[in-house]
This record gives structure tokens, C-alpha cells and sequence, in this order.
């Protein structure tokens, strides 16, 4: 029996691989997910012995819904019930709202109220931050006034400098008396043993989001915490696509010159942040906290600008940012411009650009000329085409890298988040988006898309056309791998 073994042992092991392949792929097949994704996991799966089983196992496997990611304690607490119930309009002023400031974009509203009870908040002030460097000088003159507690949430945080002067005022409030709270995704951040210590020793509460046994070697590992988010005293609120590293600040000697966007807000929106921030902070302590008025104060009215938290994730039963797009560019009438890093999106997405794009619907699409990943940048390109037939204007930032989530449509809606434009923001990460109702800001958004593209190429469809058989060959081949990405 030994000695068979021996001789067939090779047999064996790709009998027993197939095995699993069948157990996976009855698995897929009975998930009813998208048929693209389908037909991709099957393929890698059949084709590429062994390592389809490792690539199903890091990515394949669904946890939307999945006790690991139920966390509904906060959203139970009293305060916390009270507060969406004060904030949730009823219909009389949903339909005052709609005719004196939203006009056919109430459909929005509604979706997210009821797809993740995030209430349309009609009292805040909105600070829109360009780059690095005036985020970090902003955000770093609130963390310094902090009297009762620092809450921040980040996909990246390194300690490099930017990051250890960040830390360093952590540090420094923890011993003052304020609660601080920095959830790190364990993917994406790379602090030093020492600097955890010395945030230990100081009372900072750190926490990793999801460890892994090797992170540098996991960073498309599936269900990220992909947030920025920081809330100072249950008053003032940020979020946007800058993380905590000096790649995100732009310096004189610095080579790759990065465009950014972030928010800062104050106001009725930063309840919902909070919210969000606290059942995050529950799931990666493993600890009930204890929710106290100090959470969310009282807030002054500083301005009227209108605003919901659009939250997704696999804990949501509905991709909230991807719908809330989606039911945007199918209600513009006038334009849509979208900035984002990286552009892989499903069918729908792109139908609904084509189709608004071929109704008279101005539609411009900001993407980076050089990306920062390889296989993401060929992936792109192979939308491209179906772009250009819609008569869809793409432009290619040029002046550096823009890592920029924004969306603005019609002088009235606007969202800018931490959201990409492809799968794995639309339907795997934890991701968070303020969406914006408000003729000022989604003017001045605009007007900095318009500014942007000042240091942008536009591509013509001509010339895209001659490009290289071997690039075409590239994005086939990249596009098999985007439902995964």
C-alpha cells in the first residue's frame, strides 16, 4: 500500500485538488453571484491547478452578512436609536426638501436612509481639503484642541514623519486624559514595534483591523478596512482618500507630486461618523463600549450645508456607495465628472455612463496617466474603448499621481469619500463617502475638477485605437483578473 502511494502520490494530490475544485465551485454556482466573476473564479480554478484553490481561499470566499462582521450592539444603543430618530425627516419635509433645495435628487436620499439608515443631516459646515499638506495642518490643529476623546480609523498609518508627528500628539492627549482610539487596518499600516509601545505606554487604545499573519505579502487580501476617517470630540469629522504616510504630503524634494482630496466637517454628519467608527472600534477591540453623551455632543449650527454618511462594506446588506452613484448618474441632467485612481467597475457603472454620456449628459472621467499598480492601470485601460464609443470624455492626470475619490453632479450633488470606482471598493472593502447636497460646494468641487484637468491629457478615441497589440494583449489578460481586484 506504501509503495502505491509512493508511485502515485502526484495522482493523488490533483485527484484530491480537483475534489476541492468541484466542493468550490458547487459553492460559487449556488452563491448566484455576477456571471463574470462566476465564470473567472471557475476558470482559474480548473485551469491553474493549486494555486486557483489559494486564489479562491484569500479572495473567493463571500462573508458579506457573516456573524464575523454582525456587529448591531452600538446600533441598538438608546442614545445612539434617539439620534436617527431626531435626525430622520418624515414625508412632509422630505418633499420641502426636495422643492427647495433637491429637485429630482431625492430618490438619493431616500435610498440610503433605507438601505443603511444614514439620515440626510441638514446642518453642517463642509471644508473641502486639497492634498496632504492642508488636510495634515488641519487636522493637526483639532487633534491639539481635543478636551474629551480622539477617535481615528485609517487604512494606512505609517511611522514615518508625518505619520510620528501624528502619533506623537496621540501620545501626548493620552497622557493629557483624552480617550484615543486609532484603529489601523493590519494590511495596509506598518508601525514599528517601538512606536507601539510607546503608544501603549502612553494609553493610546490601538487596535488592528482583521490581522494577518504576513501583511506585506497580503495587500489585496479580501475585506479591508479601506476608511480614513478621524472624529474630534463628537464635533468635528473628517474623511477622504488620504491616508497617514508621506507619500500623501507634498514637499519640495519630493519626485511623485500627489493630488488628493479630503473633508472636514462639523456638524449633524459627524453622529453618523461616529457611529460608524464606534461599531468598527467594537469589532476590532472585541469589547462592548460603553456609549455616553460625551459621544455626541450637542452640536452649534455653523451652516446648512446637507449631508449623509454613505457607509459599505461587507457588514451592509447593500453596496450603499456604489448604488448611491450609480442612482446619481442616472438622474444628472447637465453633467457628471468623476476623479477616481482607479476605474474597474461592473456593467451596470458603465451602462449608466454610456447612457447618460448618449443622452446630451456631459461626462468626463479624471484618471491617473501612471498608476501605482500594474495590473490595476491595464485593467482600467480595458474599459476604456467602451468609454470612448459612448462619446465619454477621459483625461489622464499628468502633473503627478491623483488618488482623489470625487464625484459632482449638476451644481447639486457631490460625494467624495474613500470609495474607488471598482469591485473591491463597490463590493468587498469597508469604505465610507460624504455625500454632499449643496449648489456651493458641488460648484467649488467643480471648479477644482475643472483645475485638475489644467494638468491632464485628454485621450482621443483615434488614437487610442492604434495603441500596441501587445498593450491590447496586457488588458485582456488584466481583465480577466478585475472581478478579483
Amino acid at each position: 500500500m506504501i509503495e502505491i502511494l509512493k508511485d502515485n502520490w502526484f495522482k493523488l494530490i490533483i485527484i484530491a485538488n480537483y475534489l476541492l475544485v468541484i466542493s468550490a465551485v458547487i459553492t460559487i454556482l449556488f452563491r448566484n453571484i455576477n456571471p463574470t466573476k462566476t465564470l473567472t473564479y471557475i476558470i482559474v480554478l480548473v485551469f491553474f491547478p493549486f494555486l486557483g484553490l489559494l486564489v479562491y481561499y484569500f479572495f473567493g470566499q463571500e462573508y458579506r452578512k457573516s456573524k464575523i462582521f454582525n456587529r448591531k450592539h452600538i446600533l441598538n444603543e438608546k442614545i445612539i436609536k434617539d439620534l436617527n430618530k431626531d435626525l430622520s425627516q418624515d414625508k412632509r419635509e422630505l418633499q420641502e426638501l426636495e422643492d427647495e433645495l433637491l429637485e429630482d435628487k431625492i430618490k438619493l436620499v431616500k435610498l440610503l436612509q433605507g438601505n443603511d439608515k444614514s439620515p440626510l443631516t441638514k446642518c453642517n459646515k463642509v471644508e473641502i481639503l486639497n492634498n496632504g499638506e492642508v488636510k495634515f495642518q488641519r487636522l493637526f490643529e483639532d487633534l491639539k484642541t481635543a478636551i474629551h476623546h480622539i477617535h481615528l480609523e485609517y487604512y494606512i498609518v505609517k511611522d514615518d514623519n508625518i505619520g510620528t508627528e501624528l502619533l506623537n500628539i496621540l501620545c501626548k492627549k493620552a497622557k493629557d486624559g483624552v480617550e484615543v482610539r486609532l484603529s489601523v487596518d493590519d494590511v495596509g499600516s506598518d508601525i514599528s514595534h517601538k512606536m507601539k509601545q510607546k503608544l501603549k505606554d502612553s494609553g493610546v487604545q490601538l487596535f488592528s483591523f482583521m490581522p494577518v499573519l504576513f501583511p506585506k505579502f497580503t495587500g489585496k487580501m479580501n475585506y479591508r478596512n479601506h476608511r480614513k476617517i478621524a472624529i474630534i470630540d463628537g464635533a468635528i469629522g473628517y474623511l477622504g482618500g488620504i491616508n497617514v504616510s508621506d507619500n500623501y504630503v507634498n514637499k519640495p524634494d519630493k519626485k511623485v507630486y500627489w493630488r488628493d482630496t479630503h473633508i472636514r466637517i462639523e456638524g449633524e454628519a459627524v453622529v453618523t461618523l461616529q457611529v460608524q467608527f464606534l461599531t468598527n472600534w467594537e469589532f476590532v477591540s472585541e469589547s462592548q463600549v460603553k456609549i455616553i453623551k460625551d459621544y455626541f455632543p450637542n452640536k452649534e449650527c455653523k451652516d446648512n450645508v446637507a449631508v449623509q454618511i454613505a457607509a459599505s462594506g461587507p457588514d451592509t446588506d447593500w453596496a450603499n456607495i456604489m448604488e448611491v452613484m450609480f442612482s446619481a448618474i442616472t438622474s444628472a441632467n447637465d453633467y457628471i465628472y468623476l476623479t477616481t485612481p482607479y476605474f474597474i467597475p461592473n456593467d451596470e457603472f458603465i451602462m449608466a455612463l454610456q447612457i447618460a454620456s448618449r443622452s446630451g449628459i456631459d461626462v468626463r472621467l479624471l484618471i491617473p496617466d501612471e498608476s501605482d499598480s500594474w495590473i490595476a492601470k491595464h485593467a482600467t485601460n480595458s474599459y476604456l474603448e467602451r468609454l470612448f464609443d459612448a462619446n465619454i470624455k477621459v483625461y489622464r492626470y499628468t502633473k503627478g499621481f491623483i488618488h482623489a475619490k470625487t464625484m459632482v453632479v449638476d451644481d447639486l450633488f457631490s460625494t467624495i469619500g474613500t470609495s474607488n470606482m471598482d469591485y473591491r471598493s463597490f463590493k468587498i472593502n469597508f469604505e465610507i463617502n460624504a455625500v454632499i447636497y449643496d449648489k456651493q460646494k458641488s460648484e467649488e468641487l467643480k471648479s477644482y475638477f475643472i483645475e485638475d484637468l489644467k494638468n491632464a491629457k485628454e485621450m482621443y478615441a483615434e488614437d487610442w485605437l492604434k495603441r500596441s497589440k501587445l498593450n491590447k494583449l496586457k488588458e485582456a489578460y488584466c481583465k480577466l483578473w478585475a472581478p478579483l481586484l
